[in-house]
């Protein structure tokens, strides 16, 4: 994350999606040569990786650019970018806790599942941020020109709504009733003792003159 936003800070404005791809890929791939670490390795294990997702607006060209599982609201309308192999181990997840498992072992259970996903489909059949090439097949480009409100957000809202309170109160509802993503939404993890939330959260609303 870190890295990334060092990166947009010296991106030129006018640069375009794929531009971005590709400057972000090599900014992270000189990192981790300048740490001397085993790029041979890094190429058989994707799990190993700095790996993050994005989502940008680019003033410019009048596009957001949707680079992993990340999610917008362009005027109402719900975009979303999941990783293809999320529900199906979410469920799986799921179906354990509800026959008994507690939620750390079912975790655990569904670990090498997350990791062989990695290993055959990160930025193979779908786009991360990784100082890898990004499967572009995968990154969406909206074009917003005629929009007059965006909001960016990252996938720890389950509930994305047109302001952060409502988002954030739909995501405390989710959380008492059901801490550990196992019913209506389902995810690959839930709530952790002495966690406030599942997963990150970022929230960025703009309001296009």
């Amino acid at each position: 994350m870190k890295l990334i936003k060092s990166f947009i800070r010296i991106f030129p404005a006018d640069g375009t999606c794929e531009d971005f791809c590709k400057g972000i890929t090599s900014f992270i791939h000189n990192v981790y040569k300048e740490y001397h670490i085993d790029l041979n390795h890094l190429q058989e294990h994707p799990e190993e990786r700095l790996t993050a997702s994005a989502v940008i607006y680019s003033e410019k060209k009048k596009e957001v650019w949707m680079i992993g599982d990340c999610q917008c609201l362009i005027d109402k309308l719900h975009y979303t970018n999941n990783k293809p192999y999320e529900d199906r181990v979410a469920s799986k997840r799921a179906c354990l806790i509800s026959r008994g498992m507690s939620p750390s072992k079912a975790r655990e259970a569904i670990v090498p599942d997350l990791i062989r996903a990695m290993e055959e489909g990160q930025n193979k059949q779908y786009a991360v941020i990784d100082g890898f090439d990004i499967y572009m097949q995968d990154v969406l480009v909206i074009n917003v020109s005629h929009a007059q409100q965006l909001i960016l957000a990252s996938d720890g809202y389950p509930f994305l709504k047109e302001n952060l309170y409502q988002s954030e109160l739909l995501l405390d509802n989710q959380l008492k009733k059901d801490p550990q993503n196992i019913h209506a939404f389902k995810a690959t993890k839930g709530l952790i003792k002495n966690n406030i939330s599942f997963d990150d959260r970022s929230y960025l609303k703009i309001d296009i003159e």
